[in-house]
Order: C-alpha cells, then structure tokens, then sequence
C-alpha cells in the first residue's frame, strides 16, 4: 500500500505505529487458519502480562476502561482528555508502570476530577478508594523493577513475582534446588509466582490448574487448534510439549520444547509462545508472558543465513580468550522474519530482534534459534524519515551523509549479528553456574552487553564483504558513528532528568560507549566537542575503536564466563546507570524542540476467519488505525 500510514498518533511520550504484512493474501489456507489460531492463543495471553507487571492493574485497567465507556460527563474537557492520555498510556505499558524506566507514571488530572469520573460512571464500588490511592500516590509501589544497589531489589519493586519474600529468602530459596542438576539445570521459578504464607515459601505455578489457569486453558485450546496445522513432524511435536508444558507447568517439558523449537528450521509460519524474558524481574527467574507470530521474510533471511552459516568463524575469531569460546558451534539456526500478532511483553512495544531459547545450557549443547523482524524494522524506519534527530544529534554533514546512505543496511546487521552470533557465542566454565545465579541482578545488562559488542566488534571486519553482507565498510562505520551517538546522548531522552538508568538495554548502551569514550581519551579516538553550545560525540578512528570494543568483549565474556559478579557490578555501576546531568539536560532540551515522542509502539493487525457451513473457508487480515478501539476490543474480547 503506497499510502499506507504508519503513524497513526502521539502522546506523551509515545507515538502509536502500524505494520504490514506482506503477501499475507498469497498464502496457502492451511497456513492461514495456523496462524489465525496461533493469533487467537496469543491474545489470551494478555492479561497475564498484566497481572505480572503488578498485582493491581487488572482492576485498575478494568476501572479506567469502564469510566471511559460509561462517562456521562463533559467529554470535551482538557481533564477528560488528560484521562484519555493515562488510560492510552496504561494500555501501552501494560500497566501503570512505565514500559521502560519502570517507574510509576500518574495522572495529569486532579484527584478531585477522579472523583467526578467515578461519580458519573458505572464501576465497582468496592476497589474505587484503593484504586484512587495507588495510581496517584507517590510512596505506593512506584517502581515496577528495581537494580539498584544497596536495597532489598524485591522489596523495592512493584511486580507481581513475590510477595511477602525478601531478597534473600527467594535466592535461598532457588539456590537448594539448583545444586540438584548442573549439567542441564532446570530455569527453577521461571513460571511460578513465590509467596510466603503462614511462615511458609511455596511457588504458585502458572499453569492449567494453578494460576492465571482460566486464561492458560484458552491459550491450550487454541494452540491444540493450531497444532492440528503443523507443517512438519518437529513443529507438531514442539507443540504437544508447549500444550503439556502448559497443562503440568513442568519446567523440563519446557527444556523440551525449546529444542523442538530450535530445530524447526523450515516452518514458514512460527510462534514464539511462553513464560520467557526475564527482564521484568530483579533476580532474574520469572519470566514475563510474551507471543510472536510470524511466517518467514525468504529475501531477508538469505542474510541471515549467511551469518548463522558462518558461526563458526565469528567464534574463532572473537576478541575473547579461547578458554571462553566454543570449540565447535553447532545448532545456531537464523532467519529473518514478518511478525502477524505480538501480545504479552512484545506488545505494544516490541523486540526488532529475537535470540532463543534462554537456557545457557541449551545454546552450549543444542544451539540457537535468532530471529530479525523485518516488517517491524520497516515501519520504523518509514515512521522516522525526516523527524530531525539525526541533523540535531550528528556532528556534521558527512557523518549525516553516511547515515541516510547507509544506516539501514547498518541496523539490520547489527541486529543480526547480535542475536544470531552475539547471543549463541561463548561458553560457561565448568562448574560455574547460570549467569541469573552468579551475576544476579546484573545478568542481564552483561549479556545485552556481550551481544552488542559482537555486533560492533565485527561490523567493520572485511569479512562481512567478503561474505557479501554489506557493500562497503561505510555500513559498518556508519553503526560506530550512530551507536556512539546514541549511547552517550540521544538514548537519554529515554530517562527522566536527574535520575539513573534503570532498563538492561539503555544501561547496556551506555556502559559500552562510556568506557570506549573513557579508554581513548590519551589517544582522541572519540572527541567531546561544543558548537554553536551544543554538545556531540565525533568517532576520529574507527579503527583504534574497533579495538577497544574487542578489549571490552573480552573482559565482558571472561566476567560471564566466569560468574565474576563483583568485576560485572563494578562495569555495570561504574559506566551504565548513572547520568551527567548537565549533558541530559541538555539533550532533553534539545529533543523536546523536535516534537518526537521516543518511544513507539505498535496497533496490531487483525484476523478474522471466513466461515461457510461452519467450516473456515479463508482468514482476512486488516490494519485498524484507532488504538484505544483495539484496546478497548481486546478487553471486551480477550478478558477473563
């Protein structure tokens, strides 16, 4: 569709996107009625993640979204609009905490207005005090994850993984039953909520039976459906071990199905389905509801191919010491490719890239699977042509010339190679335990971190030519130039003023161009420069960079390797979390007058199927443009 639109609005700090799907249509119906199913399985999953992020926005959700059909005040007022921005604001984030720093947002109306929204709508009477004191309060929960140091991290975060347990009774907890597998340790706590009741620990399961059962039933029943469509023998027995897994909550029936997983290569259509990410938890162990639909992109995935074809080398050749590397890679599958439905913690914010499973133990013995999201990557690049940033932030017009030349083609490598090569490389030492056990709260940033450098590491080697992955070493140039630049300002946008870094991403980002810019001060490799009384960061040897992106993943691999949580720590707290506040000020400043909201997120498409005699005859997609009528739709439709 030439006219297409991919932004569809703005507000606060979010702009709400669209994506296509191409050749949706020219698929077969087999295909078509699997992927509906698999559509269906993930949207009942949304609730879930709602649950997870913290234990009361399911009410608060339910609330908002009855005020808001139900009204019958002035709807014309600033105050009703302000309402309308925190509701959209809820939806986007899953929640009242903020998808990405994870503090608390609240409400720009007044609680005075409150009471009027609630007097002239049909609510619950019973959670209406409550649910007024914790959305505006600013002592209640008003962190979702907390990585700070020097604090109890369970006690200070809002999810809905723990209650009543402090840090140290949960890593007692999981730590007596890891000692009872090394070799293929089981990821204990992964699916479970840990409660202490009458003096006693014990896990809530999350599972057919257990909790959040009524929406895992539905998932189950549509998952059985799809399954009834496989493509092949592996992806129909991955399946059956996803669907017992569910039905048992067993954690080793998840081990299983994740190298089923792995190993269907050849599947056009694909789901990523389960308990997986946990970044949404201080130590690590639970893991957040997440779903991807896709069927592959073949053009994009050639590369793909290429670079997972070719492991072996990025192995060999790595910065990092040989006791660290795998002797033989094997397993590491990539493709690229266009995502149908996201839900869970992929929506309405989503990954551009993906590297599974999770188990370090599975990627040594078995291999990885990486995915790039090709039509995601598109809509974000239509919806961010000509905003502005790019002449704000870039020093001068050849680093902006590379960049409109060749950025493309540099962010697309780059994700491949960090989650195809960067996430399935290395090794753990021999007795040295999962890295959520031995780097604790900073397992997440390290390995961000160690992906990244890969990605940056190679980005400029000749044999990304040789092998017919970029054109010219511009590409890679051009990712130093932008990785640089965002690290050390344009992500900071991201941050409130005057506060840390808290999201493993944005930490990662900048501990590694904080401590390149540090290393090469003697030799200028990257200069700090003010023109015109602004700031920038200017790279003046690629070259020399190159080289310490290679003495950092060295060090970064050995910390992982090893388990060597105080050398981590020190690299995480010393160059990730804290900010120069005169520097953010300044690019906050400096962004606001480009009117761009820095975060997006995504207005799913829509299935519907095509019955005639009860029988599904075709599956019809659409785009719809109106975010708070999907949201509100999928509360009607999706909620238990």
């Amino acid at each position: 569709m030439e006219d297409f639109k991919y932004q569809t609005e703005q507000f606060g700090d979010i702009r709400i996107l669209r994506y296509q799907v191409p050749n949706f249509e020219a698929l077969d119906l087999k295909k078509k009625k699997q992927l509906y199913f698999l559509h269906q399985a993930a949207l009942w999953g949304r609730d879930i993640i709602y649950d997870q992020n913290y234990k009361h926005n399911l009410d608060i959700r339910d609330t908002l979204e009855s005020i808001l059909k139900t009204f019958t005040g002035d709807r014309e007022t600033t105050e009703f609009k302000l309402f309308v921005v925190y509701i959209k604001r809820v939806w986007f984030s899953n929640g009242i905490h903020h998808h990405y720093s994870m503090d608390k947002f609240y409400p720009e109306f007044s609680e005075d207005y409150w009471n009027l929204l609630i007097h002239n709508s049909i609510t619950t009477p019973e959670s209406i005090t409550n649910i007024k004191e914790i959305i505006f309060s600013k002592d209640i929960d008003i962190k979702r994850v907390s990585l700070d140091e020097g604090v109890d991290l369970l006690k200070a975060s809002a999810n809905n993984y723990y209650e009543n347990v402090s840090q140290k009774e949960a890593e007692d907890f999981y730590s007596k039953m890891a000692n009872n597998n090394t070799k293929e340790p089981i990821s204990y706590g992964m699916n479970s909520k840990l409660i202490k009741e009458n003096g006693e620990i014990k896990e809530l399961v999350w599972k057919v039976g257990g909790m959040y059962s009524a929406q895992i039933k539905k998932m189950v029943y549509w998952l059985e459906k799809a399954q009834q469509y496989c493509q092949s023998d592996i992806q129909e027995q991955a399946f059956e071990k996803l669907i017992e897994y569910y039905k048992t909550g067993d954690l080793r029936k998840f081990d299983e199905y994740s190298i089923l997983w792995l190993k269907d290569i050849d599947s056009t259509v694909d789901a990523v389905h389960g308990f997986i990410e946990v970044y949404g938890d201080s130590l690590g162990k639970k893991a957040s509801f997440e779903s991807v639909v896709s069927i592959r992109d073949e053009q994009a995935s050639k590369r793909a191919k290429t670079i997972s074809d070719n492991a072996q080398w990025f192995e060999d050749n790595s910065s990092t010491d040989s006791k660290y590397k795998k002797e033989k890679v094997e397993g590491i599958s990539a493709k690229a490719i266009n995502v149908v439905i996201e839900s869970g913690d992929c929506s309405p914010s989503t990954p551009i890239g993906i590297n599974l499973p999770n188990a370090e133990w599975i990627r040594e013995k078995h291999g990885s699977k990486s995915v790039s999201i090709s039509n995601i990557l598109e809509a974000y690049d239509k919806a961010s042509k000509d905003s502005g940033a790019l002449q704000e932030f870039a020093y001068n017009d050849e680093e902006i010339e590379l960049s409109k030349k060749w950025s493309n083609q540099a962010s697309a490598l780059h994700v491949d190679l960090h989650e195809i090569i960067g996430h399935g490389s290395g090794k753990i030492v021999n007795g040295v335990g999962d890295p959520s056990d031995t780097l604790k709260n900073y397992a997440s940033t390290l390995e961000e971190a160690r992906a990244d450098l890969v990605a940056l590491y190679f980005a400029t080697d000749p044999k990304l030519e040789e092998l017919g992955l970029q054109t010219s070493q511009l590409v890679g140039i051009t990712e130093y130039n932008a990785y640089i630049r965002g690290g050390l300002m344009t992500q900071l946008v991201r941050v409130e003023l005057g506060k840390n870094i808290e999201e493993s991403h944005m930490r990662n980002r900048q501990l590694i161009a904080k401590w390149v810019f540090e290393k090469g001060k003697a030799d200028n490799i990257i200069e700090s420069i003010t023109k015109d009384n602004k700031s920038y960061f200017i790279v003046n040897d690629h070259i020399k960079l190159r080289e310490l992106f290679g003495i950092l993943l060295a060090e970064v691999q050995r910390i992982k390797s090893e388990g060597d949580y105080e050398a981590g720590k020190n690299l995480v707290e010393n160059y990730g979390v804290k900010v120069d506040f005169n520097l953010h000020k300044e690019v906050l400043e400096r962004w606001n007058k480009l009117k761009i909201a820095p975060y997006a997120g995504f207005i799913q498409p829509q299935l519907e199927a095509i019955y005639q005699n009860e029988e599904i005859t075709d599956v019809k997609i659409s785009y719809p443009e109106d975010f708070k009528k999907q949201m509100i739709w999928y509360g009607e439709n999706y909620s238990i």
